[in-house]
């Protein structure tokens, strides 16, 4: 089995309704006290109401709190009980292409181009036709770095993580949306690719194996560093997991952001990220306490 997990508070998206129309995949639904009966009703979807997350998790629950898109976490766990092989996060304005999920490269061991960044951090636009911009969540001292790569050599790898990416309005760190404004992009690059360097990939297009999921969360607390904290403790706990960046699957049609409100959800990252990484423990106390409720629940099961 397969599963698309998200959470929305919006009326029932194009993108969720084709998720919803996917027969090869089962569609989670993470509710929250906003989420609108259109969207608790829709055909084809699992809904995870909110008096079934309270009742089931209760404590992981109120870790998490409502009104937060890291309600998803929730479905991770429903997904992997479930027994989905493979589990995509995505967001409800991401609109999916025709072969949105088809041709995976999720469990395949392949040959796959390898950069590396000289200095340890990689960021997966720097080899696209936007490498003037950077991903969200790219530590702050690495952005005047990020260019500073090495194409190896061709490397074989099992792909646990597939970061398909996006056309439309990219994921961008709010300086770098500051600077150029609302965008519409046809993101190019060497696709597919991957990196033995730390990197970052987000949750808004991104599929999963089922063994990285005990070890992968977004992590509560966190504002914009949610899906970024998640994915990078994931690199420095299963450090042979394999991330492949993979040619854009979706449009993202960007539901409205206050970009200063953005900026301020960021600024966390830009002072904690680099101690995170060099220790989990460095996470704010509630991030923590939430991602360690999240880790005893798999050592449970």
């Amino acid at each position: 089995m397969k599963a698309i997990v998200t959470t929305t508070i919006n009326e029932t998206s194009e993108a969720l309704y084709k998720y919803s129309k996917m027969h090869d995949w089962q569609l989670y639904i993470v509710g929250d006290l906003k989420t609108p009966l259109s969207v608790q009703q829709l055909d084809g979807a699992i809904y995870l109401s909110t008096d079934m997350q309270e009742k089931k998790y209760p404590l992981l629950s109120k870790l998490i709190g409502w009104n937060s898109i890291q309600r998803r976490n929730i479905g991770f766990i429903e997904a992997y009980n479930d027994g989905a092989e493979i589990i995509a996060t995505v967001d409800d304005d991401n609109i999916p292409y025709d072969d949105w999920g088809k041709n995976l490269l999720i469990g395949k061991t392949i040959e796959i181009d390898n950069y590396e960044n000289e200095h340890g951090f990689f960021d997966p636009l720097s080899v696209t036709n936007i490498s003037h911009m950077w991903h969200r969540g790219c530590p702050i001292k690495n952005i005047p770095l990020r260019h500073d790569n090495n194409f190896l050599k061709k490397i074989n790898t099992t792909i646990l993580v597939e970061a398909s990416l996006w056309d439309g309005d990219p994921d961008v760190d709010a300086m770098c949306r500051l600077q150029y404004g609302q965008m519409s992009i046809k993101l190019t690059g060497p696709f597919p690719y991957t990196t033995k360097s730390l990197t970052v990939f987000n949750s808004q297009n991104t599929f999963l194996h089922r063994s990285v999921i005990p070890n992968y969360c977004v992590i509560a607390h966190s504002k914009r560093m949610d899906d970024i904290w998640g994915g990078m403790i994931l690199q420095k706990h299963l450090p042979e997991c394999s991330i492949a960046f993979t040619k854009p699957s979706v449009y993202q049609d960007r539901n409205y952001h206050n970009i200063v409100k953005d900026l301020e959800c960021e600024l966390m990252g830009h002072y904690k990220t680099e101690l995170i990484i060099n220790d989990v423990n460095n996470l704010p106390k509630e991030c923590l306490q939430f991602y360690n409720q999240y880790l005893k629940y798999f050592k449970q099961t």
